[in-house]
């Protein structure tokens, strides 16, 4: 699978949760942070790495000066965008079962409750794993891995279910 497939399966599975929230620094996220650190560098990786300033930042935009105050789906996205706390992906086609099965003993994901779990008969597995706490999902983690591609990808945030609900709301006005 590729990884323009993963971000499609990312972006049902947020709509699906109906949110992301803050970032924790417990530990699977140390975990996380250590895993996407050690490959950060490694020429064999494709690396996206999306910083909390640069969603702060996406937040602070004001609807009015984009022509955009009209515009309700626009400022469904730029609400949520505000609350974003960082996006982290890795990527690689070589020895990807190994990448997958590392991550998986490296990353407690029992820490996680499993939103969707997908595997073929290829060999190929697909996991969303969310971390939940009073209505707000604090990290979305897809990892996936098997005969042609490792992902690993990291949302973390600060989304509650309603924020989420009301985009999709207005996705489907259009």
């Amino acid at each position: 699978m590729k990884i323009k497939h993963f971000f499609t399966l990312a972006i049902i599975a947020m709509a699906a949760v109906n949110g992301l929230a803050q970032g924790t620094t417990n530990t699977a996220a140390s975990a996380i942070d250590k895993y996407f650190s050690s490959y950060v560098e490694d020429k064999r990786f494709d690396v996206v790495y999306i910083s909390p300033k640069l969603f702060q930042m996406i937040g602070r935009i004001d609807s009015k000066i984009l022509d955009m105050e009209d515009d309700a789906e626009a400022k469904a996205v730029l609400d949520m965008a505000k609350d974003l706390q960082g996006l982290r992906i890795l990527t690689t086609d070589e020895t990807p079962e190994f990448f997958y099965k590392e991550a998986k003993a490296k990353i407690n994901t029992k820490e996680y409750e499993v939103l969707l779990t997908v595997r073929d008969k290829d060999g190929d597995n697909v996991e969303f794993l969310i971390k939940e706490t009073n209505n707000v999902i604090q990290e979305l983690l897809l990892l996936s891995g098997g005969k042609d591609e490792f992902v690993l990808l990291s949302f973390m945030g600060n989304l509650d279910l309603n924020k989420i609900t009301r985009l999709a709301k207005e996705i489907e006005k259009k």
